[in-house]
């Protein structure tokens, strides 16, 4: 073991297709798998992690044996978290996309609808396909890529001529693009192909696996049988429990039964409003306790019986005291976690593409229902498109009723982006902070936004000392001059 300090950078992802051009006769151990036997002998070796690295590539079989027996028989799991993966994932619908992006510690970027123009590239089910209903399909689809035309040139026109007229100076046509493309795709079918590329470890592969594999879509089960293809002869040890347990299709297949006789006797909702279900009493005070029981090293009984202590205005200069120094892109302290709020909303498939990306919340979506409505963009009502795209939701709600009795869940991919869900969300108050900030923003795209500044305005209602300084990006320098009478040192 070094007595000295000594960093090294032990690997890095590497394009395949460069490792593939490597001799066919190396000898080279390319496998993650080796990094994963290294890090896993740390805790019981004095061997230096290097010397340990060096030993696992030169005994790959040993590696492998000694990862399977550390993960099956010892139960350490977390070694493959060592082993990490890129995944490009192309021709994939918006449907699945959901599905498979709905992983927690996953990185995902995903082709945006908002900035690339899309020309009618639509996903046939294989559940649909070759059936009595796949001319239906394929008729509704077109004809929702044809009202996408349509829209996209009629928005841009309509945008160009009203900025035009405008004093704020020339408009970027560029700009306008994007800003069409954003509101014209709330015509597009969920069944609209889309890419992604993924990275991963193989712990949350595995995981992956399981869920991809208890679908209730073909598409996303050919997905994980393709993923479990493609790493499987690279990382043979790592990947143990590809498929589901007992416990998992449980979860996903015998419960849902024993719940189908009761759903049947409760109307499905219609109602659309965002609703508060959960927040903290005492929010503020308990934020304090938390931050004094952590700084004073107090019992938390202790620090409460501190802040209870406290008159109204010596809290709100502690709050002040917090703020004072921070940014638009600092995070609030680890305290900030303890207060959590639960709501519900209704959104749209738009809103939800966007709302899914705040992994660490808690978001829990049921399935796109018609009877939950669609969200009409105002710049639609402003073209005079408001029928129009009536007239396809018309067409496409009589196409997912008759896809319904046929097959269920596929009959979703016939909606639209427009199409509505009811998700429930727990956020704590430190993850809201990050939310707002990037939602509320100005630049941020108006679905989205209209749900985060109503949950800025809850959170503001039950924590108002707390969420002092929450607010969307670009309001930040006014927020915070409005508090300190002072600008930040960083503005927007």
């Amino acid at each position: 073991m070094t007595k000295r300090l000594d960093i090294r950078l032990a690997g890095f992802n590497v394009d395949a297709d460069i490792l593939k051009s490597l001799p066919r006769d190396s000898s080279l151990p390319l496998t993650p798998e080796t990094l994963s036997a290294a890090y896993a002998r740390i805790s019981r070796s004095s061997l230096s992690v290097h010397d340990l690295r060096v030993q696992a590539r030169s005994e790959v079989t040993r590696s492998r044996r000694s990862n399977s027996r550390i993960i099956f028989d010892m139960g350490h799991h977390s070694i493959a978290e060592h082993a990490v993966f890129n995944f490009d994932i192309m021709g994939i619908s918006r449907l699945a996309m959901e599905e498979i992006e709905s992983m927690r510690l996953v990185s995902f970027t995903e082709k945006s609808q908002r900035y690339v123009k899309l020309e009618g590239e639509t996903l046939l089910p294989e559940e649909i396909r070759d059936t009595a209903l796949e001319k239906v399909f394929l008729e509704v689809t077109s004809m929702q890529n044809g009202f996408y035309r349509d829209a996209l040139e009629t928005i841009e026109n309509h945008l160009l001529e009203k900025l035009s007229n405008s004093t704020d100076g020339k408009p970027d046509p560029k700009e306008i693009r994007n800003l069409a493309k954003e509101d014209a795709r709330y015509g597009l079918g969920l069944a609209t192909r889309g890419q992604l590329g993924m990275t991963i470890n193989a712990r949350n592969l595995e995981y992956l696996l399981r869920k991809a594999s208890l679908s209730s879509l073909r598409e996303v089960r050919s997905v994980g049988e393709k993923l479990y293809e493609l790493v499987s002869p690279v990382a043979p040890s790592l990947i143990l429990f590809p498929k589901p347990s007992e416990f998992d299709k449980g979860l996903k297949e015998k419960f849902p039964r024993e719940l189908d006789s009761i759903s049947r006797e409760i109307p499905v909702s219609t109602d659309q409003s965002n609703r508060m279900l959960e927040a903290p009493e005492n929010g503020d005070e308990k934020l304090l306790t938390a931050l004094f029981s952590r700084v004073l090293g107090v019992s938390w009984n202790e620090a409460r019986k501190m802040v209870s202590d406290l008159d109204d205005a010596r809290k709100q200069s502690l709050f002040r005291g917090i703020f004072h120094d921070s940014e638009f892109f600092d995070s609030m302290p680890r305290e900030f976690e303890i207060p959590f709020f639960t709501f519900e909303a209704v959104v749209s498939a738009s809103c939800y593409a966007q709302l899914k990306r705040h992994r660490m919340a808690t978001i829990l979506p049921g399935p796109y229902m018609p009877v939950l409505g669609y969200t009409l963009p105002d710049v639609f009502k402003e073209t005079r498109l408001d029928e129009y795209f009536r007239k396809i939701t018309t067409t496409t709600e009589s196409a997912y009723r008759r896809l319904c009795d046929m097959h269920p869940m596929a009959a979703a991919y016939v909606l639209t982006n427009a199409h509505c869900r009811r998700v429930t969300i727990q956020m704590n108050l430190r993850e809201i902070y990050h939310f707002v900030r990037l939602r509320s923003d100005a630049h941020a795209q108006w679905d989205i936004r209209n749900l985060s500044r109503w949950l800025e305005n809850e959170v503001r209602r039950f924590m108002p000392l707390a969420s002092m300084i929450l607010c969307g990006k670009s309001d930040f320098t006014a927020r915070y001059s409005e508090i300190f009478n002072k600008k930040p040192h960083h503005r927007i």
